[in-house]
């Protein structure tokens, strides 16, 4: 393969799988030999898909920090199946996390990153705990302005009104407020292609016929009707 060949989608299947296998990303000499590249068609290769909002690289490197749903860095979220374990960029990523996973998961978090530990179980599917809430305070519209900032923000809440108290205490204006069983359901969809080799990025309106088909109205959902890729 030459770096002409490799697609967006085959490298960001690649990258998944080996996570999802491994548990940890894919060095650039383990790419080189599941691409058989060379090491700087591999650089090109993640540089570019970055520019597409298909990975972050840690700055001036080739090296993944973040291939969403998972980080390559401690967070406040870790999925946990029997043999495993990943982390997750906020609660929505830790669901898709799930989704990916396809088998049961434990998902620890601190809520509010500033509370108590819980632990969200996932079996046979369903959400086993009910109750919780995901916030989302920052605009859709604005995501990738700082995507790990963003990211970070999407905590878990085990009563909406908590999240007023969050919001004061921090500084960080409220956005929308979910309970967890319907963003488990919505991850599900987002997610739903993230394995496909022949992976796209949403554009903006397909994006937003998501958020609609799972009543994200709030404002926070809303972003301009295009084919921009989200």
């Amino acid at each position: 393969m030459t770096g002409t060949d490799l697609t967006h989608g085959l490298l960001h299947h690649t990258i998944l799988q080996f996570i999802i296998d491994h548990g940890y990303a894919p060095q650039t000499d383990e790419l080189v030999e599941l691409l058989n590249m060379s090491a700087a068609e591999v650089a090109v290769a993640l540089n570019a898909l970055q520019e597409y909002h298909g990975v972050v690289l840690h700055p001036g490197t080739s090296k993944i920090w973040v291939i969403h749903p998972f980080s390559l860095a401690p967070t406040s979220f870790v999925v946990r199946t029997a043999d495993r374990s990943w982390w997750g960029n906020c609660a929505w990523c830790s669901l898709g996390a799930a989704a990916l996973l396809k088998q049961d998961v434990t998902i620890v978090t601190v809520l509010g990153a500033d509370r108590r530990q819980v632990e969200i179980h996932i079996h046979s599917g369903k959400v086993v705990e009910t109750g919780y809430y995901v916030h989302f305070p920052i605009p859709m519209m604005k995501a990738w302005d700082n995507v790990i900032y963003t990211c970070s923000t999407m905590l878990l809440f085990d009563a909406a009104a908590d999240v007023d108290r969050w919001c004061a205490q921090h500084r960080i204006e409220r956005g929308d407020v979910q309970p967890l069983e319907h963003i488990w359901e919505f991850a599900q969809v987002w997610y739903g292609n993230h394995l496909n080799p022949a992976w796209e990025k949403w554009t903006n309106r397909q994006a937003q016929e998501i958020f609609d088909r799972f009543g994200l109205t709030h404002d926070i959902w809303k972003l301009p009707g295009s084919d921009t890729r989200f």
